[in-house]
């Protein structure tokens, strides 16, 4: 067999005999033949383990995060978490993968975006779609009744990811959710309370919750002539009311969902509404849908639920809006949903929505699926859309050009002349353990002006400067960075005098 070299060099003559036929234009059997042996050639030659090429991206639909990404997505979890422990929330984990047969049959018609991996010894397993279905498996198996839990972790989904609007394929979710046995609305309040919290506190703009009920929902399709059988299905539909029109749901439900043309209209009547709690008392009084047992059940509800947001104080957030459909199985009462809006184009026109970024619901049964014995654990959460509201975030600080540290440095320890490594070494030790979070230049003998310019960079607040006769005195020189004034602390004081001047909260939001 020919040495590597020589191989190489033939599939290179090789290669340039193909190139030389196509651009002559010769017949598409004789490129064919020179092909053949081209491919042979290659064949012959393996691959090289030395010059071996790599593809340097992340998979479709995932991301890298910068410092400056991070910095940002700490400070907007640091925001949910302490709203969920204001609430009074533990904090859970489950696996990243749970059994394919726990995730089956969940998600109705988004089953299919669901990632199966390959069978790893006689386990069938799923990355986890979303965060509620192991919750539920989580209470089944532990026999709880009761917990008030949040749990922030990456999901995944085999979507076709749109990532300048904050949909990727492994993402983020921090969902609350609250399981027990209560009166009604209570705890359904309180989720609607917390998301509000949540979306006033991260400043990103206008923003609207829309609010349903699943019973309202399946006795509309009752009474309108539904066959139980496509329920479901035609929920799903109804779902895509906030990005396509009426037009277009009723031909998805027409044509591809077999379902009458008279059948569509009257649910079009009722769907196309929406309003506050008038509107849950004129459908009260609706002939036909007062009729329907599950209906009424809602609608008391949505009645009750209304009070309880007024106490809250958020009422003037909530819409009732009958197009709201939550296209996950496991839904089985009150579902909402936020939206932000955009400010209308002309004057008297009503704000757009551009975008879901939280949303939940009760879900009653689900706990149930898993138990043994079929009990069931009533169950109310919400999910905080963070993908998106990482997007927002940082489209709006690029606009204003703002600077956002990446670390939480409080000062700089510098030294202003030659052979004072030890000495530097010496200050931000004891910095360390008073819990300082202190930084020093990597070299011996430093110019002062290169740490001063390092603290300006990296938005240091304070340098700590050693200098000979700061050693003699028993003093450490100060410096703000933003003023540029210097003070000198005895070293006993520094650390006080340290947290003294950095105590502010820094935002960058």
């Amino acid at each position: 067999m020919a040495d590597r070299a020589t191989l190489e060099d033939l599939v290179r003559l090789q290669g340039e005999r193909v190139r030389a036929l196509k651009q002559q234009k010769a017949s598409a059997e004789q490129i064919e033949e020179e092909v053949a042996k081209l491919l042979k050639l290659k064949a012959q030659l393996g691959p090289d383990e030395g010059k071996q090429k790599f593809v340097l991206k992340t998979p479709k639909g995932t991301r890298d995060y910068s410092p400056r990404q991070m910095a940002v997505r700490e400070k907007v979890f640091d925001v949910i978490i302490s709203c969920f422990k204001r609430h009074g929330a533990e904090v859970i984990d489950t696996p990243v993968f749970e059994l394919k047969e726990t995730l089956t049959g969940k998600y109705g018609e988004d089953s299919k975006l669901i990632y199966d991996l390959k069978d790893q010894g006689g386990e069938l397993l799923s990355l986890r779609y979303d965060l509620t279905v192991p919750f539920a498996r989580y209470l089944a198996m532990n026999k709880l009744t009761n917990i008030k839990r949040y749990h922030i972790a990456k999901v995944y989904r085999r979507d076709n990811p749109a990532m300048t609007r904050g949909r990727y394929r492994e993402f983020y979710q921090c969902d609350f959710d609250i399981a027990g046995q209560f009166d009604p609305m209570i705890p359904d309040a309180e989720c609607l309370k917390i998301m509000c919290e949540i979306l006033s506190s991260l400043q990103i703009g206008d923003f609207l919750v829309k609010v349903n009920d699943r019973r309202i929902l399946d006795g509309t399709f009752a009474i309108c002539g539904v066959p139980d059988s496509k329920f479901r299905t035609i929920c799903s539909s109804v779902d895509k009311l906030d990005k396509v029109s009426w037009e277009e749901v009723k031909s998805e439900m027409v044509g591809e969902k077999g379902l009458a043309p008279e059948v569509a209209d009257r649910i079009g009547d009722y769907v196309q509404q929406h309003g506050g709690v008038s509107l849950v008392e004129q459908l009260l009084q609706d002939p036909k849908l007062s009729q329907n047992k599950q209906a009424l059940e809602g609608l008391g509800d949505l009645k009750l639920l209304f009070e309880y947001l007024t106490l809250f104080g958020i009422a003037d957030k909530i819409s009732f809006d009958l197009s709201l459909a939550r296209g996950l199985d496991y839904y089985t009462g009150v579902i909402f949903e936020a939206v932000l809006l955009q400010p209308p184009a002309q004057a008297g026109e009503e704000p757009l929505g551009v975008g879901s970024v939280a949303a939940g619901g009760r879900y009653d049964g689900l706990v149930g699926m898993f138990d043994p014995k079929g009990r069931k654990v009533p169950c109310v959460g919400l999910s905080i859309g963070v993908e998106r509201i990482f997007s927002i975030v940082e489209q709006r600080l690029e606009a204003v050009k703002e600077k956002v540290r990446t670390t939480e440095t409080q000062v700089l320890v510098a030294s202003a002349q030659k052979k004072l490594l030890e000495e530097r070494l010496k200050l931000i030790s004891e910095l360390w353990d008073a819990g300082i979070k202190a930084e020093l230049l990597y070299k011996k003998n430093p110019k002062l002006l290169n740490q001063l310019q390092y603290c300006e960079e990296a938005g240091i607040p304070l340098v700590a400067i050693i200098g000979e006769q700061e050693l003699k005195d028993g003093v450490i020189k100060l410096r703000s960075v933003a003023s540029r004034e210097e003070v000198d602390v005895r070293r006993e004081d520094l650390v006080e005098e340290i947290r003294r001047k950095t105590s502010q909260p820094l935002c960058i939001c």
